[in-house]
């Protein structure tokens, strides 16, 4: 039976990446076929002429079944500004159906998890009447929500997971990542969210770990799904 998951999180830089890497890199340590895809991405660089997103990159990377970089992110925008803008300066008309379509396509390639991770927070805009969060409504898959524990956290955590299931999806569960710097009453936040959010606790990433350790706790969170 495939697994398949939306990766979101709380606002941008809340460690989606970091959670949808380590995910991808458990699955193929678990012997499983892993794709990651990341539909939509805003900030490239050009490599050989053609504009690469770091994040797609590393995604691309992590992932099993090898996949051209295009299926993996095939809406690329090289602003690292809101999607819709970049877009919209670009020329482009960015829309759900179009996603939507993306992704389905590279998942008929044959595998068994698969992580689609979005942009910035839930309802980023697409265009000036849909947002990402129409492309996670259309394809309906359980939502594992990423929280960057830093002041702030809370609202932003029980706000995203309560528009979540207002959309009519599954909370999976929710990974509390740790920054640079440790917030102030760390565990008491986490023990507040653990307590008031609609799903279980994945698990805590902590920072600047060994990497033995950063795996280990990514494989008893792949376990988890």
């Amino acid at each position: 039976m495939k697994k398949r998951f939306f990766v979101t999180g709380i606002d941008t830089d809340a460690g989606k990446t970091h959670v949808t890497v380590g995910l991808l890199k458990a699955a193929k340590r678990a012997g499983l076929k892993s794709i990651g895809l990341k539909p939509i991405a805003a900030g490239a660089d050009r490599v050989d002429g053609n504009l690469r997103n770091d994040d797609g990159l590393l995604i691309q990377q992590a992932s099993s079944v090898k996949l051209a970089y295009e299926q993996v992110n095939p809406v690329v925008l090289e602003e690292a500004i809101a999607p819709h803008i970049a877009a919209m300066k670009e020329g482009r008309l960015v829309t759900a159906s179009r996603l939507e379509g993306y992704i389905k396509g590279a998942l008929l390639t044959p595998h068994e998890f698969a992580l689609v991770e979005g942009a910035g927070g839930w309802r980023v805009p697409l265009n000036d009447r849909e947002m990402l969060s129409d492309v996670a409504k259309a394809l309906g898959f359980p939502v594992i929500l990423v929280v960057n524990m830093k002041l702030g956290c809370l609202n932003h955590a029980l706000l995203t997971a309560e528009a979540i299931l207002r959309d009519g999806l599954t909370l999976a569960g929710w990974v509390a990542n740790t920054g640079p710097e440790t917030m102030p009453f760390y565990d008491e936040n986490v023990a507040t969210l653990s307590a008031m959010l609609p799903a279980p606790l994945l698990g805590a990433l902590p920072w600047g770990v060994e990497s033995e350790e950063v795996a280990k706790v990514f494989d008893e969170l792949l376990s988890a799904l």
